[in-house]
């Protein structure tokens, strides 16, 4: 009777474990929550190191799976649906940030442009200033054709793509500054 009572236990956990199902509406669940993220373009430029954890989520709980270890499955689709959730609402943050800094940036830029455009008018009537106009010139055009392209950016929602313009342009105007600067200052010395 002893005996049988010890290997009761063992054999009802056989018993129970080969009666087990593997939990197919929340792997299901999960699938459709990473495809989701998949797909969702914000999540993707936004979000990718939390997409990545949903995906690898995704890969061991399939692991688990086929390995029979249905409650450690169950789990991992718990955490690879959370990690898709979690990716689409920070790609929508992202997003939202990525396009208020595309939208300070160009906003900064207007006055700088206008004024470096005058500076550079008025280093034209500055006699011997030693200054290759037609260089700087071409960087001024380059500048205002880069903040036009800025703004479409941001119309078209490539937040990205409108904030590395919008810092081309800054960085172009500050050289033009600079040389003009530069080229007066020398100039003032020699008075």
């Amino acid at each position: 009777m002893k005996k049988f009572i010890i290997i009761l236990p063992f054999v009802l956990g056989f018993i129970v474990a080969g009666c087990a199902k593997p939990p197919v509406d929340e792997m299901n669940k999960a699938q459709d929550a990473v495809i989701r993220a998949e797909n969702d373009a914000d999540a993707v430029t936004y979000a990718g190191t939390t997409l990545i954890r949903a995906r690898e989520a995704l890969t061991k709980m399939q692991s688990e799976a086929d390995a029979k270890r249905y409650e450690a499955a169950k789990d991992l689709a718990a955490e690879a649906v959370s990690n898709a959730e979690k990716a689409i609402e920070d790609g929508k943050t992202g997003a939202v940030r990525a396009r208020d800094e595309a939208t300070n940036l160009i906003s900064s830029l207007a006055g700088p442009l206008e004024e470096t455009a005058k500076s550079l008018e008025a280093a034209k009537h500055v006699q011997n200033i030693k200054l290759d106009f037609d260089a700087l010139s071409v960087d001024m055009d380059t500048a205002r054709k880069d903040y036009d392209d800025a703004r479409q950016s941001l119309l078209a929602g490539n937040y990205r793509d409108s904030s590395a313009k919008s810092q081309t342009v800054r960085s172009l105007l500050a050289g033009i500054n600079a040389r003009i600067t530069d080229a007066a200052q020398a100039e003032s010395r020699k008075r």
